[in-house]
Order: C-alpha cells, then sequence, then structure tokens
C-alpha cells in the first residue's frame, strides 16, 4: 500500500523532529539529564566560588540541613540556609572544600570532604550525605569527627 504525501505534509513532519526535542527540553526544566552526583558537584562549585545565587539553585525551597544524631535540622527552609551560608561566604573568602571521596546510592550523595579556609582557622572533615530529589537538594546531613 502506498500513502501519498504532499510536500506540506512531509515539511511538517521534518520540522517537528527538529522542534519536539526542544520542547521536552523546556518543559522538563533545567534538571533534566542531572544524576544526583550532578547536582551536587554544582552545589560544591557553587559553594568554592562562594556564588550564593548558584549554591541556593541547588536546594529545594523546603531545604532541611541536619547533624547526625539531632532530633532537629540546624538550618530549615530556602531563607534560612540562604542567610547561614551568605554570612559564611562573606566572612570567610578563603573558604574550599576540597571532596576526598564521592560515592552515590539512589538519590544520595556521599561526600568525605576537607573544608579549609573557615574563619576559625581550622581544617574541618566531615561526611556530607545529599538527598536529591527532582534535580534539587532536599536534605543534607552532617556526620562530624
Amino acid at each position: 500500500m502506498f500513502i501519498n504525501f504532499s510536500l506540506s505534509t512531509f515539511l511538517f513532519l521534518e520540522m517537528m523532529k527538529l522542534i519536539l526535542p526542544f520542547f521536552f527540553l523546556l518543559f522538563l526544566g533545567s534538571s533534566f539529564g542531572q544524576t544526583p552526583s550532578d547536582v551536587v558537584e554544582a552545589q560544591l562549585k557553587a559553594y568554592n566560588s562562594k556564588d550564593i545565587d548558584a549554591f541556593m539553585n541547588v536546594f529545594s525551597k523546603d531545604v532541611t540541613l541536619w547533624n547526625l544524631g539531632d532530633s532537629s535540622p540546624w538550618a530549615k527552609g530556602e531563607e534560612q540556609v540562604r542567610s547561614v551560608y551568605a554570612k559564611l561566604f562573606e566572612t570567610s573568602p578563603k573558604l574550599n572544600s576540597e571532596v576526598i571521596s564521592r560515592t552515590t546510592i539512589g538519590n544520595k550523595v556521599l561526600d568525605y570532604e576537607r573544608i579549609t579556609g573557615r574563619k576559625e582557622g581550622d581544617v574541618l572533615f566531615l561526611i556530607m550525605v545529599y538527598e536529591v530529589s527532582e534535580g534539587k537538594i532536599f536534605r543534607a546531613t552532617a556526620i562530624r569527627e
């Protein structure tokens, strides 16, 4: 059986092949294709450059920050987290986190980090457990020495 396509139908179908992938990218948002490790790496780069807007861009609006074993988060919500880290970035211009090792298990990323350049001057070693959903960190838990 032979199907007769007009030139305009053919051109329309060819255009759709080119345009549809862009619509999918547009509607799926910036987290399309990002793994939890990609999200945490973006957070690390923003942290080390002390770019508060890029840093906050990877967190969900209702993010919670925890210390392992605590019964409540030490920071909760976008505004509180922004306030804490904006102050940290301002008072610690040499702040830097080096990832010694990274492991990803499902939506969780575990980083063993060495943090230097803090205002207090000491070197901090800790394990961070980042939980990621829909391209955003919604929970981060610190395990300190």
